[in-house]
This record gives structure tokens, sequence and C-alpha cells, in this order.
């Protein structure tokens, strides 16, 4: 392909056009920010009902550029799931700058602090 976003620059200027043509494209930016707001990630068919244009191959074009990029991953699942797209840190960071605001948390699944155990004092009688 000789068009397309296809490659994340090094150079911050390339980065910043970069993420103006995202801005740009009213599908790339609306599945990012759809991917990003799943906590377990959204399949082909998730991503195209959110694009609302039932055409496939645009939600096709749209995660191959998140994918090159390297804004959003395709994790399998190996016990018979359906797979499903997720944001990475790039994607969450590059979402952040667009949107002006603070990047978005990684999902927690269960994660529970363990009790902080308190120093014992010896008693002295």
């Amino acid at each position: 392909m000789d068009k397309g976003l296809w490659i994340w620059p090094a150079d911050p200027r390339g980065q910043k056009r970069i993420l103006h043509k995202i801005v740009g494209s009213r599908h790339v930016i609306m599945a990012l920010q759809g991917i990003a707001r799943s906590k377990n990630g959204m399949t082909n068919s998730e991503i195209d009902e959110l694009l609302g244009d039932n055409s496939e191959w645009i939600t096709l074009w749209a995660v191959r550029q998140l994918t090159a990029l390297g804004f959003i991953e395709y994790n399998v699942d190996l016990f018979g799931g359906p797979a499903k797209y997720m944001i990475t840190d790039l994607g969450r960071n590059s979402l952040a700058t667009i949107s002006g605001q603070q990047p978005l948390q990684k999902p927690t699944v269960g994660t529970q602090q363990a009790p902080t155990a308190q120093p014992s004092t010896p008693k002295n009688a």
C-alpha cells in the first residue's frame, strides 16, 4: 500500500503529523476510542457496529491502520472465544494526546492489593 498511515515515526514532528491524520479520519478515531473504552477489547463485528456504516471494508481498513501503527493489537482466545482487538500503551498515550486528557488507565481485572503487615514491636516486660 502506498497510501495510509502505516508507520509510526520516531521524530515528534512526524508523530504530530500522523496524529493529525488520525483526527481527520472519522472511522479510525471512532474505532480507537471504542477499543480504548472497552474493558475486554472488541471483535470485528463490534467495531463494525460501532462505526455504523455496515461496511466490513471500512472496518478492516481502520483496524489495519491502527494495528500497523501499533495502537491496537489482535488477541486470539485459545479456548474458542472470539478474537479481540485491545489497545496498546502507545494507542492509549496517543489517544490522550489527541483528546488533550490524561491517558486512560489500563482496565484492571480482579486485582486486589495484598494487605500490608504491620511491623511488630517486641514488648519488654
